[in-house]
């Protein structure tokens, strides 16, 4: 039998996959800068290291001394955790007479208002009332002073990164701020920070690649090593196709209901740099 929205409401795994997953993991801007991603949908532990073992060197046929780790965790996906959903109606008529296939601007639709909502969240979300708390309001970060005026105030952060041990793998500025970081020239009319001419489109500062997105306010920052960012992703997103629900107004609906958290596997993975 012929598998139709009539009879199977909730779209099946793949179909959810190629229909927001995979898109959204493009479209999203932390999503797309390689955080490590754990699929589960119960709350999950992951455990870190918060002090290494002592190492020391000993003779031959000596006792080797015990040391001691010191181990805590992150709590990520609690069951409190709120979804992101959504729900899109839309009419019998638009769906029969739309010259563009109503299929594909829905799902532009779906992946755009998911992503905007989930980088909101993910970037600068404060954690209260069980929604995710984001990457510039971790506990344990360092803070540095962003100057758009004076590019050293990038190089103060990198050295912030580097006195604690990260590699940082993005920086991420405002538009407002990337561009006024981009209009400073030396005394010879000389841009100080040149574009990298070997991959067009590329944005980098001091080397370290660069994301610019205005979902971060002008004079907020963040220099992040994303290997040690954590992402949670709900196992089970869902796409659920109405056909009755809205029958009385001879509509239909698709209503999307997903779950992300995250978290910093090493809490000096994102230096925040705030205007002075």
């Amino acid at each position: 039998m012929t598998e139709t929205t009539a009879t199977n409401g909730a779209l099946l795994k793949e179909q959810v996959a190629s229909l927001l997953v995979q898109p959204l993991e493009a479209a999203s801007v932390v999503l797309a800068a390689g955080p490590k991603i754990f699929e589960s949908s119960e709350p999950l532990r992951i455990p870190r290291v918060v002090s290494g073992a002592s190492v020391g060197w000993v003779g031959e046929s000596q006792l080797i001394p015990d040391a001691d780790v010191q181990f805590d965790e992150i709590n990520l996906m609690p069951s409190s955790l709120k979804s992101i959903k959504t729900l899109i109606r839309f009419s019998n008529e638009l769906a029969r007479q739309s010259v563009v296939g109503l299929d594909a601007v829905l799902r532009q639709r779906l992946v755009t208002d998911v992503a905007n909502k989930l980088d909101d969240a993910l970037l600068a979300g404060t954690g209260a009332d069980n929604t995710v708390r984001g990457l510039l309001n971790h506990s344990g970060s360092p803070v540095s002073v962003l100057d758009t005026a004076e590019p050293d105030s990038l190089l103060d952060a990198m050295a912030v990164a580097s006195a604690n041990e990260i590699t940082p793998t993005h920086w991420l500025l405002s538009g407002a701020d990337f561009y006024a970081l981009s209009k400073i020239k030396d005394a010879d009319g000389r841009y100080l920070i040149s574009p990298d001419l070997t991959a067009e489109g590329k944005r980098t500062l001091f080397g370290i690649p660069c994301i610019v997105t205005n979902k971060l306010a002008a004079g907020k920052a963040a220099l992040v090593d994303f290997t040690n960012v954590a992402v949670v992703r709900d196992l089970q997103p869902s796409v659920t196709v109405l056909s009755e629900r809205y029958a009385d107004y001879d509509e239909q609906a698709i209503r999307v209901v997903t779950r992300y958290d995250l978290g910093l596997l090493h809490p000096q993975a994102v230096t925040v740099l705030n205007a002075a």
